[in-house]
């Protein structure tokens, strides 16, 4: 018997003869407690063996003190024979050796996402750095830059995958655009915009997926989405990074929420470029070193602090007791940043933004 299970069966120990009786706290020594709170056990509680105890299980890898192994795959054996880093994605999210089309498909798609000038990941991780933090909290923040505007891979393709469906069910990819265009026209993840007009990368990446042969119904179905958008707009717009990244890692197979998980991980990586060029050559900022000059300033002019009983006596009230008052105040709050009145909040379920969905078998 091994020490640990003598451990686990060893009696409760004795209350120390020479503790003192508890002060009692709260109601903790009521009548209506189903137990003595004073009285309880020292110690070691034998465990309880009538419900299982609590573990980890997972079916993406394992780990001793010989191997590593995803989905099967000893990750040793997975390099040897001239794996990459996107098989092992392949391997991890989808539990499946990818076909050379498909892993170069992917190899293109995240060269494209590393890198993205000082886009926001790249700024938060500058930002970060100048704090004087270790680089792997500058790249987490970068990573935390990814919502439902930037990089909202997830809330792209949850809505896209709902259309798709419709489409597999029987009805025309013209459609399927058309009423996901009269639903979702003017979502910043529709995936379609003005962003790329002079950039040609999205078209590209598209391009690239048809000679690979790696194109299907999510590139389709998009396509779609931007020509009847293009019909429609009252400006230019075409497919952006965001509708051409999503549709094709979608028809290579990853799922909405294993595309954004690769592509902010992927940007993580510039993030981390990021931050050590902002170590080397603009060094660190101390608490209360950097300023911020009148000029850069727009709120009331300087005015003078009256004296609290004053002050007290003229104070507005937050409280309005009549429909023009509360409308009144408003739009009075309304006009000033940084009050939180001139955010438009979107009364929905928060899930189908961030794209998660019931989960269970």
């Amino acid at each position: 018997m091994g020490d640990l299970e003598v451990a686990m069966n060893t009696s409760p120990a004795p209350k120390p003869a020479s503790a003192k009786p508890v002060a009692p706290i709260g109601n903790l020594d009521s009548p209506k407690m189903p137990y003595n709170y004073a009285a309880r056990e020292y110690g070691t509680v034998s465990m309880d063996h009538s419900r299982p105890p609590f573990q980890w299980v997972s079916e993406v890898a394992y780990k001793n003190v010989h191997r590593i192994v995803a989905r099967g795959y000893d990750t040793t054996e997975l390099v040897e024979q001239g794996y990459g880093v996107v098989d092992i994605l392949f391997i991890d999210f989808q539990s499946r050796i990818p076909l050379v089309e498909e892993e170069q498909m992917l190899n293109y798609v995240m060269i494209l996402a590393l890198e993205d000038g000082l886009s926001m990941p790249a700024a938060i991780s500058r930002l970060v750095a100048r704090s004087k933090t270790f680089l792997t909290q500058a790249c987490g923040a970068a990573v935390l830059s990814f919502g439902h505007a930037f990089g909202a891979y997830s809330a792209f393709g949850n809505m896209l995958e709902k259309y798709v469906k419709m489409v597999c069910k029987g009805a025309t990819v013209q459609d399927a655009a058309k009423q996901l265009l009269a639903k979702h026209g003017n979502d910043e993840a529709l995936g379609v915009s003005d962003l790329m007009l002079e950039d040609p990368a999205a078209k590209r990446m598209i391009a690239r997926a048809k000679k690979l042969g790696v194109a299907g119904k999510h590139i389709e179905l998009m396509e779609e989405v931007v020509s009847q958008a293009k019909r429609h707009s009252a400006k230019p717009v075409d497919i952006d990074m965001l509708g051409a990244i999503g549709a094709t890692m979608m028809d290579l197979g990853f799922t909405p929420e294993a595309t954004w998980a690769i592509l902010a991980v992927t940007r993580a990586f510039a993030a981390g470029a990021h931050y050590i060029e902002e170590v080397e050559r603009e060094g660190t900022t101390r608490l209360g070193e950097t300023l911020t000059p009148k000029e850069f300033y727009d709120g009331p002019a300087d005015r003078p602090v009256p004296p609290l009983a004053e002050g007290r006596k003229n104070a507005k009230p937050a409280q309005t007791f009549t429909p023009d008052e509360w409308k009144k105040a408003f739009e009075e709050r309304q006009k000033m940043y940084g009050t939180g009145y001139r955010i438009v909040e979107e009364i929905e379920d928060p899930s189908k933004k961030t794209g998660v969905k019931s989960t269970g078998r």
